[in-house]
């Protein structure tokens, strides 16, 4: 198995819904790797229920499903700005 180092892991675009873990555990489990690591959170529901519950902890973003490439760069631009 691949290991990473927590200094490595520094931006991800994490999907709330997955098959075997929800995106708030796999938010937290993140976080507790590396409190530094800035998440974007990306969902087809809007930002109420799980999603805020996520934002509420100190995720940097929100991509609402369908996004282009250009939303991708401009909200990554917009975390790293932060």
């Amino acid at each position: 198995m691949h290991r990473i180092s927590p200094d490595r892991l520094k931006k991800v675009i994490l999907d709330m819904i997955m098959p075997d873990m929800r995106g708030v555990e796999v938010f937290d489990r993140m976080k507790a790797f590396n409190p530094a690591v800035r998440i974007i959170l990306s969902s087809e529901y809007s930002l109420a229920g799980q999603a805020k519950q996520i934002m509420n902890r100190g995720c940097s973003g929100f991509l609402q499903n369908t996004y282009q490439s250009e939303d991708i760069s401009m909200k990554m631009r917009e975390v790293v700005d932060a």
